[in-house]
């Protein structure tokens, strides 16, 4: 696998001036984030902080032992680890890559060093934590209040905003995990949401045919979630 550029890739590292970037560089670390890795566990310490490429990583809550739900996700508008910049390094979900591609990692002790000096990095990890915390606190109401079909267009919304493709490799089984709803369901609402020409689903591949369509679809979870990314970041996608 070939080294990219990591500012090319992670928007939150190609957001930062160039002086601060290049003062990180020599602390970033490439590595791939094959499928289903596991960065760190709920109650574990969190050692390295992650600057994904195109690779997805889920953040899931565990409240019970055997169940999980998806109450976050990262990609390259972030970074997996904040906590641990801002003081706290004991994790409060799991961290795990639910598409495979590569990242830029750092020592979260660094990391939290370099925050603490101020400066551009500073105000723009607070304004992501900020963001962050919208999508995770949208995601928890938008999982109790909203039906399947609605959860599912806005969970695939969000994934290929951070992909920046509009063909995914999932299986209905990680989409039921991460929605927290049985297996069926997903079935169901993937027949719905083909059967309605938004997306083509066959062999665990999903192509989104119907963008705009597939955004009515959804609750309005997704746009209030890119709405704050863009505010907050200034990124295009949320």
């Amino acid at each position: 696998m070939s080294e990219p550029s990591p500012k090319a890739v992670n928007r939150l590292l190609a957001a930062l001036p160039d002086a601060e970037y290049q003062h990180l560089v020599p602390h970033l670390e490439y590595v791939p984030l094959p499928l289903k890795q596991v960065l760190y566990k709920r109650g574990e310490l969190i050692e390295y902080v992650y600057f994904p490429h195109r690779a997805i990583v889920s953040l899931v809550s565990t409240p019970e032992e055997g169940s999980s739900v998806e109450v976050g996700l990262v990609g390259n508008e972030g970074i997996v680890g904040i906590p641990a910049a801002l003081g706290d390094n004991i994790a409060t979900t799991t961290a795990m890559v639910q598409r495979e591609d590569s990242g830029m990692r750092m020592e979260a002790s660094l990391l939290k060093t370099e925050f603490q000096q101020g400066g551009s990095l500073q105000n723009l990890l607070l304004r992501y934590t900020q963001a962050l915390y919208a999508q995770t606190s949208l995601t928890a109401a938008c999982n109790g209040l909203h039906q399947l079909d609605e959860k599912f267009a806005r969970w695939l919304l969000l994934v290929c905003d951070r992909v920046e493709s509009n063909e995914l490799q999932l299986t209905q089984e990680f989409i039921s995990q991460m929605l927290g709803v049985r297996r069926a369901g997903v079935t169901e609402a993937a027949n719905r949401l083909q059967t309605a020409g938004l997306i083509r689903y066959i062999r665990g591949r999903i192509t989104i045919l119907n963008r705009q369509g597939l955004d009515a679809a959804s609750c309005p979870c997704y746009g209030i979630i890119k709405g704050e990314y863009d505010r907050l970041l200034g990124t295009e996608n949320g």
